[in-house]
């Protein structure tokens, strides 16, 4: 369920019931949200071993999401001193990766522990459709954001700051959730080709040309001659940011929505055949939340060191002092004194890994 396109689940029925709901008007009459609910019951009364993998494959996803999203949120939150876009970004990104393993145990309570709650189900559901689509989301805002603060740092100054950073976040959230609901809310009939296709293009395969348009705008900038040591590496951390973000892309959600077109366009596809794959398709989604925090260390230029530092010696957040360097530079004439107040240790990351923007 990550994604807030619908994915027909009707296309798993028993197949009586699936060319019923293509051929006639006798279509459930029941919105979506109470069709995704009985989707765990029918894999496990089809394929219980199957079942039983992707449980455990999802036992493994949230133990491990937990921890190194807990781990990025401390980071980010009480760890980072000045809040720059790609940070406020990032820390709305780590939310939705927790909610979403969050998720997972009361997907196991419903099924475990209350089969056939409908209402049960709900923060389930609803946990999964909005928070992976506001996954998408900020994946494409950090990407744009990264574009635009290397290759065009002058032009997008404007747009580049917290509080404009904050509404966007806002508004993602916002729309996410509208979307989500408006989704859950529909009632199962009729064929969902057109609304297929204009939620898939809208939530994927838009943000999926963005991030490759800038990850080709970056490798052109990096074939520029004359760029300094420090421009370079810049530039290099957000092309490994937005290849990590396209690799992402790929495993994670393209499948997700290459299934639901399939079963859209050819409605008559094996119902056993449709919920194994709808099952396996959620099941990389959910890798997701597992995957993105390899974007973490690509949004800030000590995040690395600072996670070491954690464990090894406890030390002081030192990216902060870069991003204060960084974004007071940003400000005329504020610069000098931060460079002049900073220590030496300070001083020798930016000339290491490049000011953050």
């Amino acid at each position: 369920m990550p994604s807030t396109s619908p994915t027909w689940p009707w296309a798993a029925m028993p197949s009586n019931a699936t060319s019923t709901v293509w051929t006639n008007a006798s279509v459930p009459d029941m919105p979506l949200f109470h069709l995704f609910a009985r989707l765990d019951e029918e894999l496990h009364t089809a394929f219980p071993s199957l079942w039983l993998a992707l449980m455990a494959v999802h036992g493994t996803i949230f133990l491990v999401g937990l921890v190194l999203n807990g781990l990025a949120l401390y980071v980010f939150c009480c760890r980072t001193r000045v809040k720059t876009p790609s940070v406020t970004y990032t820390i709305n990104l780590v939310v939705t990766d927790l909610l979403v393993g969050l998720s997972l145990p009361t997907r196991f309570a419903v099924f475990y522990g209350a089969r056939g709650c409908q209402s049960c189900a709900f923060p389930h559901v609803l946990g999964y459709f909005l928070n992976m689509h506001c996954s998408i989301l900020f994946l494409t805002c950090i990407c744009v954001d990264r574009y635009l603060a290397i290759v065009q740092p002058e032009g997008s100054r404007r747009w580049r700051q917290p509080a404009c950073a904050r509404a966007v976040c806002a508004f993602v959230w916002l729309a996410a959730g509208v979307v989500t609901l408006s989704v859950l809310g529909v009632t199962a009939g009729g064929r969902p080709c057109c609304r297929v296709f204009a939620l898939t293009v809208l939530e994927f395969l838009l943000p999926l040309m963005v991030i490759s348009v800038f990850t080709g705008r970056i490798v052109c900038a990096l074939s520029r001659p004359g760029l300094l040591r420090q421009g370079r590496q810049r530039r290099m951390r957000a092309m490994q940011l937005l290849l990590t973000v396209l690799v992402i892309f790929l495993v994670c959600f393209t499948p997700f929505h290459a299934r639901q077109v399939a079963v859209a366009l050819w409605p008559g596809v094996p119902p056993h055949a449709s919920l194994v794959a709808y099952h396996v398709a959620v099941t990389l989604s959910s890798l997701n939340s597992c995957m993105d925090p390899i974007v973490y260390c690509f949004v800030t230029s000590g995040f690395q060191a600072t996670v070491r530092g954690l464990f090894h010696r406890g030390g002081e957040f030192e990216p902060s002092n870069v991003d204060t360097i960084s974004t007071h530079k940003s400000t005329k004439g504020s610069g000098p004194r931060h460079i002049l107040s900073a220590s030496p240790r300070t001083l020798t990351q930016p000339l290491t890994n490049g000011p953050e923007p």
